[in-house]
């Protein structure tokens, strides 16, 4: 195996039932190859890749962002073509590869690429007791495959309390620009009190119980019984009773 080097094999018996699980016990995946050439478009084609060799190769600093020199056989004669490894599916239990997509590109034209963030030194406002936040962790940029960067760095020394650094603030190399918004925030670094406060409130919302209304009745005691239906514990309607009861008819004229 070589680095940057991976032939692979048309697959002609596409959606073929129980084909994945055969190809596992190979040590191979499906997977399709689509994109465009110096010869044009490349309509999307079933192939069959052998993991290993996948992996093998892959720059193991440039990954995913690795020119692959593809062969494909299998067909009437053999292809050849530039790709990058675009996509890949994971088992979610066995976290084995399950599929792979092959981005075939021109390398004299712009492909987009996810770039990692790489972050350099301590902040200023961290030595104060300031909260640091990593929002963004990779860049999406527009370059030649030979310009792609293997990584960005990012200088979060002077961040103090309060601060934000933003896509915008990335040096990126000539010939790269960043397709993720140049407005968005990458890391900040916020005050712990503020983190505190935000804490205190969602709790409140949360697990507070809720304001009698006004003139409302208490409520008993837990564990205390509700008085039973008919209980004799209005006394004036009682009394009540009793007057009329025991009060003379009106005399007869």
């Amino acid at each position: 195996m070589e680095v940057g080097k991976l032939t692979v094999t048309l697959r002609t018996n596409a959606g073929h039932k129980g084909l994945a699980r055969k190809l596992r016990a190979e040590g191979k995946v499906p997977g399709v190859c689509y994109g465009a050439s110096v010869d044009g478009r490349i309509e999307p084609l079933p192939i069959t890749i052998t993991v290993k060799e996948l992996r093998g190769a892959l720059d193991p600093v440039r990954k995913q962002n690795t020119v692959i020199d593809l062969t494909i056989e299998g067909g009437a004669s053999k292809r050849s073509l530039h790709a990058l490894v675009k996509e890949y599916q994971v088992h979610p239990l066995r976290r084995e590869i399950t599929h792979v997509d092959l981005l075939a590109i021109d390398p004299n034209k712009e492909v987009t690429a996810d770039v990692p963030l790489e972050f350099i030194g301590k902040p200023a406002g961290a030595i104060n007791g300031g909260q640091v936040r990593i929002v963004l962790r990779k860049l999406e940029v527009r370059a030649k495959p030979s310009d792609i960067p293997i990584k960005l760095t990012v200088d979060v020394s002077p961040l103090e309390i309060g601060d934000v650094i933003h896509v915008s603030a990335i040096v990126l190399p000539t010939g790269v620009a960043s397709i993720t918004g140049r407005d968005l925030a990458v890391v900040t670094c916020s005050a712990p009190e503020e983190e505190a406060v935000a804490v205190t409130e969602v709790a409140a919302v949360e697990g507070a119980p809720a304001a009698p209304a006004a003139g409302a009745t208490a409520a008993p005691a837990a564990g205390g019984k509700a008085p039973a239906a008919g209980a004799k514990d209005a006394k004036a309607p009682a009394a009540a009773g009793k007057a009329a009861a025991g009060a003379k008819p009106p005399a007869k004229k």
